[in-house]
């Protein structure tokens, strides 16, 4: 049975933003969600479709793949798709989102969260766009105090657990169908309370410290693409959130990119246009040697094949597209200025007998 298109699931179109899209989720979540549909198999089919679609959708790598080949290119994981085997996976998946909705992950169950996502932005020069690069990043990162095993608590202090919650780290309260729960207003979720803190990280558990990471940019990277570090993000009692770095390509003084085309103007004399030539022009593969046409007009596009840059994906290189532009001089030399005249003289001469061939012409057939 074929799937169902993930955009008419969460009904949003191609151009809508992330935070459309998860407003979206969130209300067919709702809709569709286990404890609002008990003993309904339906629902719960729709309930993994729609957050199958917002595994996509909200991811730009996968939302690429999906919007150029279909649920066919998402198969065998493609892009880190994996689908949903059961509605733990959701809840384990996107529990801040349902924390949000109901106070808890998912089906009255309390789930460590985990650590909030962070994003970065890493600029990469045109070429090392277009051939691909390991960067070495800096980010500053919260990491585990090791004087407390990032407990919070002095060595040798007692953790006590949370007297108004009872170490659950949540109150509930009973609201007609639903138990809405919500962060114990005394130890704020932890469900433990410390009597001494920690004097290395203040009872923050962590410590602010600098990071080096290796980022790998993939050939034929676009200005924009967003790139996802896994677990490089924010601590958290389910594990750390992810980083995700958005990559800024400088221009060059020579290229423009389009898709995975190159495009280049060369500067040509008229003279040279009109009698033709060989000339040796940059490409971002080197040096190559092309063949201008004697008769080239100002505007004519010369197209190298596979001079271009190779897709991010299926590694095809696109073309380079090189604009012929006349150039006029500003200033000429008496000698050059005297050829010019003479040359002037000669095609206004040959412009003149044609016209005097044609009138006759025309007589002689008018009067014929």
């Amino acid at each position: 049975m074929s799937k169902p298109d993930y955009y008419e699931l969460l009904e949003v179109t191609k151009t809508s933003t992330f935070t459309e899209i998860k407003t979206a989720y969130r209300k067919k979540a709702m809709q569709f969600h286990p404890d609002r549909n008990p003993d309904n198999p339906e629902a719960e089919e729709q309930f993994k479709l729609v957050s199958e679609a917002y595994e996509v959708l909200s991811d730009d790598n996968k939302k690429q793949i999906y919007d150029q080949y279909g649920h066919a290119g998402l198969e065998g994981g493609a892009g880190g798709f994996h689908g949903f085997n059961s509605t733990d996976d959701i809840f384990s998946s996107f529990g801040d989102i349902f924390e949000d909705i109901f106070g808890f992950s998912g089906g009255g169950r309390r789930r460590a969260r985990r650590g909030a996502d962070r994003q970065i932005e890493v600029e990469v020069e045109f070429l090392e766009a277009c051939f691909g690069i390991e960067k070495e990043i800096e980010i500053d990162q919260k990491e585990d105090c090791s004087d407390c095993q990032s407990t919070g608590a002095k060595n040798g202090t007692a953790i006590e657990t949370c007297a108004t919650c009872g170490g659950a780290g949540q109150v509930r309260m009973q609201q007609g169908f639903f138990s809405i729960s919500s962060p114990c207003p005394k130890c704020g979720g932890a469900g433990k309370q410390i009597k001494e803190k920690c004097p290395t990280c203040k009872g923050n558990r962590y410590l602010d410290k600098k990071k080096k990471l290796k980022l790998k940019i993939p050939a034929g990277i676009d200005n924009g693409t967003r790139m996802v570090m896994r677990g490089q993000g924010m601590p958290g009692e389910g594990g750390r959130g992810d980083l995700y770095v958005y990559v800024h390509v400088k221009e060059h003084k020579d290229f423009i990119r389009e898709d995975d085309h190159i495009l280049s103007e060369l500067q040509i004399d008229f003279a040279s246009l009109a009698l033709g030539l060989e000339k040796n022009i940059p490409t971002i593969h080197g040096s190559e040697s092309i063949k201008i046409k004697a008769g080239t007009q100002s505007g004519d596009v010369i197209t190298l094949k596979g001079k271009g840059v190779a897709n991010v994906r299926s590694g095809r290189k696109g073309d380079h597209f090189i604009r012929i532009q006349a150039v006029t001089p500003k200033r000429l030399s008496g000698k050059e200025k005297e050829l010019l005249e003479k040359l002037q003289d000669f095609w206004l001469d040959e412009e003149s007998s044609v016209s005097v061939k044609k009138s006759k012409k025309k007589k002689k057939g008018f009067f014929g």
